[in-house]
């Protein structure tokens, strides 16, 4: 006579669900990562090294000296002016992604210290329709190079975005000499400028303030550029070199001046702050 099976026809038990958020897949090495440690690790991956995004006041507490940061101009808001719509209204997209990403808009700005020195700091929020620049993001930068003209404070922007916001048409376009200008009235006052760039940093942000620092700092891997690397195959129609428009490309070939780890990223900005500013 043949065994029966005790659990026969009864259910098979619940599969035990993940919360989601706990774990991560990194894109570098594919491995999956618990999210609470790669925070603690600065959203690094431990394993393969990859810099994943940071948000703008995450990078902002990473920079300056702990309760020493000072918002500015949050109320500065934009302004439908085109009344654009593609898959949804501008308006309707902007209060969506403000509520997800934290930030009203896709740059943070304001005065800080770094181990004790004044600085004019501006963060980019890539998680803000891609960290693109419109009026209020080259208004917002303008203004941060100007508190370093008024309060004699060296500037440190992190940059990361996708480059000018289609939404608002031409608008955004003129903001790329908006914040070129006022980059050049901090030069013209012998004031330095650093800029960090984070994966990715493109197009019209890369074209205007994030190309013009005294000095660049890039992130490990990062990728900056006017066009993307599919873009200029497609238009050249050539294969493109290996780590094209990465960091350590652009080292290479004398555009970016140094590569830093992001837990490396604040004591090297220090460094530079102290040799460029003039001792008085």
């Amino acid at each position: 006579m043949a065994e029966t099976n005790g659990n026969a026809g009864e259910p098979p038990p619940p599969k035990t669900k993940v919360p989601s958020g706990v774990w991560v897949k990194c894109k570098g090495c594919a491995e999956p990562l618990f999210a609470a440690e790669l925070e603690r690790n600065l959203m690094v991956c431990p394993k393969c090294e990859y810099h994943f995004p940071l948000s703008a006041n995450k990078r902002i507490e990473l920079l300056v000296d702990e309760g020493s940061f000072e918002e500015y101009d949050a109320e500065v808001v934009p302004v439908d002016v085109l009344n654009f719509a593609d898959k949804k209204p501008y308006p309707r997209r902007l209060a969506e992604t403000a509520k997800k990403a934290g930030v009203k808009e896709a740059v943070v700005t304001g005065l800080g210290t770094m181990e004790g020195i004044g600085v004019s700091v501006a963060a980019m929020e890539f998680g803000f329709i891609g960290g693109s620049m419109g009026s209020v993001v080259g208004e917002k930068i303008a203004r941060t190079f100007q508190r370093g003209v008024d309060h004699r404070r060296p500037v440190v922007i992190a940059a990361a975005s996708g480059g000018a916001r289609m939404q608002e048409g031409v608008v955004s376009l003129m903001q790329l000499g908006k914040t070129n200008a006022a980059a050049a009235a901090l030069a013209d006052a012998g004031l330095p400028y650093l800029v960090i760039i984070s994966d990715p940093t493109m197009a019209g942000v890369m074209a205007s303030y994030a190309s013009v620092g005294d000095v660049t700092v890039a992130e490990p891997a990062a990728l900056m550029g006017f066009a993307g690397p599919r873009v200029i195959r497609e238009t050249i129609r050539q294969e493109l070199p290996p780590g094209f428009q990465r960091s350590e490309f652009q080292l290479e070939h004398g555009f970016v001046d140094l590569i830093a780890h992001r837990r490396d990223i604040r004591s090297v900005v220090v460094q530079l702050i102290r040799l460029l500013t003039p001792a008085s």
